[in-house]
């Protein structure tokens, strides 16, 4: 996976603008998430919502497209070891 889609600055900026993290255009739906099956089986990902013909690009051999219509972005609490923040679809597809 790319390092630039997992830069902070960017991973907000995608999920407070609705934009994807890939091409910034803006979102429609279905949204795809990128994740390993550690990140599908947790429902939380690191990579910033895309397309899905964007998700498709980026998707390697350990990974998988998860789509949903909608997702929460969620920032990391102080206690938590990973201080990176998720994406949690919440209407899969």
């Amino acid at each position: 996976m790319t390092t630039d889609l997992l830069d902070r600055a960017w991973v907000t900026r995608c999920a407070l603008s609705r934009i994807c993290g890939v091409c910034s255009e803006p979102l429609g739906r279905p949204i795809a998430f990128v994740g390993t099956a550690d990140e599908v089986g947790r429902n939380a990902f690191h990579l910033p919502p895309m397309h899905a013909t964007c998700a498709e690009s980026v998707l390697d051999p350990s990974t998988e497209v998860v789509a949903t219509a909608g997702f929460e972005f969620v920032r990391p609490a102080k206690e938590d070891l990973d201080r990176r923040p998720t994406f949690q679809p919440n209407s899969l597809l």
